[in-house]
């Protein structure tokens, strides 16, 4: 009899422990800390890697010319291919996947009102606009063969618009996520 009692015991421990380790560890989307970690690295990658091409080799390049300008140009060169031909090739079913894939997190975010859904949105939908932005820069720059200082000018601009896109993107997703946290914490009772 006594064996069936610890048994018992030990089964309440281990949920008790489950459930002080959720709620220590809250894995709601906008409450925890490694959704806002993966959304800081998400935009400092964006803005760091302009077109493919890291910021410190647009630096590079201004700074000493010759053959760090060249290999500028020719990286930028293929990178810009690469984009162009993948939407040439398949940008009508990309374009129709990644629609899908919004209106899904949409339907699901806004309308069910699923937080994951809503949290994956904020990070998905920004990183589509900043998408088309590289796929207009590359076009761009196919189109009028830019190079040097032109070349450099363009990338810094596409770079500027990526982080106005981060800004905007980072405080609505903090709006949100604030809107969500007090509606699920004490506030919320209310």
């Amino acid at each position: 009899m006594s064996r069936r009692n610890d048994a018992k015991n030990n089964k309440g421990r281990h949920v008790d422990f489950y459930s002080a380790v959720f709620e220590l560890i809250d894995m709601r989307s906008f409450s925890n800390l490694w959704y806002w970690i993966a959304l800081a690295v998400l935009w400092s990658s964006a803005s760091h890697w302009v077109l493919g091409v890291p910021y410190d080799m647009i630096q590079r390049a201004a700074r000493q010319g010759g053959e760090a300008e060249r290999d500028l140009e020719d990286m930028v060169r293929i990178n810009c291919n690469r984009l162009l031909y993948i939407a040439g090739v398949a940008g009508l079913w990309l374009l129709g996947f990644v629609c899908a894939v919004l209106t899904s997190l949409v339907i699901l975010g806004f309308w069910y009102w699923v937080e994951f859904a809503q949290a994956v949105f904020f990070l998905a939908f920004p990183m589509t606009i900043v998408g088309l932005l590289s796929l207009s820069s590359a076009r761009i720059i196919h189109d009028q063969q830019l190079i040097g200082e032109a070349l450099r000018k363009r990338l810094v601009r596409h770079r500027i618009q990526t982080q106005v896109v981060g800004m905007i993107a980072i405080f609505v997703t903090s709006l949100f996520g604030m809107f969500q946290n007090m509606m699920a914490g004490p506030l919320g009772a209310i």
